[in-house]
């Protein structure tokens, strides 16, 4: 639970932020002249008025979103800072990247670590004088704010720790119980019954009321809510609708009517529309550049077997649609009629069929498979828009047909070229497994995920781990 205040430190931690890297380039300039055999006036690439001090701010709130620092802040202290310095980590190796193929002299390594450095630590010191300052300021009479909660139960004292962690300045004033109901041993002070609300709210200086009552016992919860809005007090409500799994709610209207949006897949749409954005540029750039090697693979294909250059198969995308995938052939032409004959040396639980030493593998296409060159031509269904760079391999209808229930919600992100599972061993997987690492994927999803994800699989591919 994020309110109002809450949403206010998190402008006045970027706006600190901002600050932190206006005060660490001067300083920056200041120590680099004390360094013995510097010139009396260097020139620095980090001037608050340089393009790369400009280009350093702004990656750093694209890299600082990317990975939620700003989010992090809910979580433990030391969560908060290992994300802080990953996101600098990355502005840092990005700037000394540009400096060093524009070979730029007027900034010394000394100078760039020494900026990273300051930066570093002032970021890390507003964050810390942040939390104190509005720690102090919410236990100053005149600034605290203070909230009564309807319900005693285990939900209405998650809601109360939730609210001491993270609504700086928010004091619980005490408890209203349900009309009916006894007063746990906990539940002190206590304020009034629900009942009884108008009372409540003539008597004591509250801020707030929030109704931890289960779901089902909302409705009678109406009189008093009402009376809330009577009096002008804000009242915040349970939306757990969903009290089971790891869902995403997010809150919209249609035509004027309140709705809410449970999904489990990544809902972000500028996250989403980022990662689109790269699969276009990537898959783009490889089938210009991968050019020479597609017209090598499949002069060698045609050398070595009789049949077409490409092998195009109907799967299972977003959400259950279906297309075609396209593939370097590496099997006979007769393959899909020799299946059934070769069912009982499955490798593989689950309704995958994996087997080492498939006879109906070409001797080009065990080159092509070992290197994942045959799956090098799906870049072309990246580019349209069936599947992703990243993301859970595309199945087969007659795989998808003997999921388990649990097992279809793999299809609720588009499928991509490489993902968890290909990184992490492939074929030494087992199917469960297999389907875990997927989900697990699709609930922690993040670009910054893909992005390492991308990373290890290149050297997954130049090892041929677990390819067959």
């Amino acid at each position: 639970m994020v309110g109002d205040r809450a949403r206010g430190g998190d402008v006045l931690l970027r706006l600190a932020d901002f600050g932190a890297f206006c005060a660490a380039a001067p300083l920056a300039l200041a120590s680099a002249r004390l360094v013995p055999g510097a010139s009396a006036a260097p020139a620095n690439a980090f001037a608050l008025s340089s393009p790369l001090f400009t280009f350093s701010v702004l990656l750093w709130f694209a890299s600082a979103w990317l990975l939620g620092v700003y989010e992090a802040r809910a979580r433990s202290p030391w969560f908060e800072l290992a994300r802080l310095a990953q996101a600098l980590g990355v502005v840092a190796v990005a700037a000394a990247a540009i400096l060093f193929l524009a070979k730029e002299q007027r900034a010394s390594r000394a100078t760039v670590v020494t900026f990273f450095a300051i930066s570093w630590g002032f970021l890390v010191l507003i964050r810390f004088a942040i939390r104190a300052v509005l720690r102090a300021m919410g236990r100053t009479g005149r600034r605290a704010r203070y909230y009564a909660v309807v319900g005693t139960g285990r939900r209405a004292q998650q809601l109360v720790e939730a609210i001491r962690t993270h609504e700086w300045g928010l004091h619980l004033a005490g408890w209203i119980i349900e009309d009916g109901r006894p007063v746990p041993p906990g539940a002190r002070p206590v304020l009034g019954s629900v009942g009884g609300m108008a009372q409540v709210l003539e008597e004591h200086v509250l801020d707030e009321v929030v109704f931890a009552v289960p779901r089902e016992r909302i409705p009678r919860m109406e009189e008093a809510i009402l009376t809330c809005e009577e009096l002008g007090v804000p009242v915040r409500l349970p939306l757990d609708v969903v009290s089971q799994g790891r869902v995403r709610m997010t809150l919209g209207e249609v035509a004027g009517v309140p709705m809410l949006r449970f999904s489990r897949a990544p809902s972000d749409h500028l996250a989403l529309a980022v990662k689109r954005a790269f699969d276009v540029v990537a898959s783009a750039l490889a089938l210009l550049v991968l050019a020479p090697v597609f017209a090598a693979t499949a002069i060698a294909i045609m050398l070595d077997s009789q049949g077409p250059v490409f092998f195009r198969q109907r799967r299972v995308g977003l959400n259950g649609r279906t297309f075609q995938i396209l593939k370097f052939r590496s099997m006979y032409v007769d393959a899909e009629a020799r299946l059934e004959q070769l069912r009982a040396r499955n490798e593989m639980t689950g309704p995958v069929f994996k087997m080492a030493n498939d006879p109906r593998v070409t001797r080009v296409g065990r080159l092509i498979r070992k290197t994942s060159l045959d799956e090098f031509p799906q870049f072309w269904n990246v580019l349209l828009g069936d599947m992703s760079v990243v993301g859970p391999r595309p199945p087969l209808p007659a795989e998808v047909r003997k999921y388990r229930q649990w097992q279809r919600r793999r299809l609720s992100m588009k499928p991509g070229l490489t993902c968890i599972w290909q990184v992490s061993g492939r074929n030494q997987i087992d199917f469960e497994r297999w389907m875990e690492l997927d989900l697990e994927y699709i609930d922690d999803w993040s670009l910054w995920r893909d992005l390492h994800i991308c990373l290890r699989t290149i050297p997954a591919v130049l090892t041929a781990r677990g390819a067959r």
